[in-house]
């Protein structure tokens, strides 16, 4: 049996991680990218931010069909709503703020609203379970990239600064 409890609380680890990325990376080069054709790393906390927020929101207002045409507009509605110029401070905090709301909300949710079925953007049947797990993978990549984007100004990651303060 899976618990939604153990899920949430392991995407709230996740976040917390995004989060702090964001505390870390330099402040004066949020919009800092590597090349001109890839997004900055403000883009990247913010498309972070946007859509897992909108992506649960969808789940929670009992959306079932992720790949209808419409299904991009409707994630504007359930966007979370920050400056697009918000600074890192305001990008970290909001971070935090919607793992702690979507959490809440989802685990107020019944099992079966977890094994109810949705159509996910590719067009694949999973359950609204599978769907939240591939939410939060969404992120864990996404996240990979601002790693990156620390990586090359110098910075090591939090997940590395506490494997490292461990061994």
């Amino acid at each position: 049996m899976v618990r939604i409890e153990t899920v949430l609380d392991s995407w709230k680890a996740i976040r917390q991680d995004t989060a702090q990325t964001v505390t870390d990376f330099p402040p004066a080069e949020l919009d800092f990218r590597p090349v001109p054709e890839i997004a900055s790393f403000r883009e990247i906390a913010r498309h972070i931010l946007d859509s897992g927020h909108a992506l649960t929101g969808l789940l929670l207002a009992g959306v079932d069909d992720f790949a209808a045409p419409e299904f991009r507009q409707r994630m504007r509605d359930h966007f979370y709503g920050l400056p697009e110029d918000a600074g890192a401070p305001e990008i970290a905090a909001a971070l935090n703020a919607s793992i702690d709301a979507r959490r809440a909300d989802l685990c107020a949710r019944t099992p079966d609203f977890f094994a109810g079925m949705v159509t996910r953007f590719d067009g694949q049947q999973v359950t609204r379970l599978e769907m939240l797990q591939t939410i939060k993978e969404h992120e864990i990549a996404h996240r990979s990239q601002l790693f990156l984007y620390l990586r090359l100004k110098g910075i090591v990651p939090v997940t590395t600064r506490r494997r490292r303060a461990q061994a």
